[in-house]
């Protein structure tokens, strides 16, 4: 068996109605409530970027925080390696590690990590517990050749938002 494809013509009026529906689809466009929806979302997602976008004061202050610690490790193990005492030194602008050679503090010069750095948030108030003897500006913490150091709590405070830098004295830094 063969079988033979006819084509059946429509009528007039029915191809004209037919033609008719799909212009007015294509020519409908968006509407407003599916507009209004668009610009819902739009205007979340650039509320979520934004939020994420600018950190806030105290985010700022805890990542210079974080990378304070990071430093002072550096620094901890360094003295231990160099066998030589390494200090950290600051006041509210810039803080920098300095190595107790011939009897006297000289600046790490050639060191790209352990350089004099400027903070990235001014001024920046320094206070360790326990308090440094009188008489200690600017404020320096001296790592030793031993492995085990004195415990300490270095409080980096600008404006309301206060960090703390907790040393265990065995070469632990946690930022709180």
């Amino acid at each position: 068996m063969v079988y033979k494809a006819v084509r059946v013509k429509m009528p007039i009026s029915a191809r004209g109605k037919r033609n008719n529906m799909s212009k007015r689809r294509s020519a409908a466009g968006f509407t407003l409530l599916e507009l209004l929806v668009v610009m819902v979302i739009v205007g979340i997602m650039l509320g979520v970027v934004t939020i994420n976008a600018m950190p806030s004061p105290r985010q700022n202050l805890m990542r210079e925080a974080q990378r304070i610690a990071l430093l002072l490790q550096s620094a901890r193990d360094e003295a231990i390696v160099r066998n030589r005492q390494v200090a950290f030194e600051a006041d509210g602008d810039y803080y920098r590690f300095l190595i107790r050679d011939n009897g006297q503090w000289q600046p790490l010069a050639k060191d790209t990590l352990l350089r004099e750095r400027a903070f990235e948030l001014q001024p920046i108030s320094l206070s360790i517990t326990p308090p440094l003897p009188e008489g200690s500006n600017p404020l320096r913490i001296t790592f030793g050749r031993e492995p085990v150091d004195k415990p300490f709590v270095l409080s980096l405070t600008v404006g309301e938002n206060t960090v703390l830098v907790r040393a265990d004295g065995v070469g632990h830094f946690v930022v709180e």
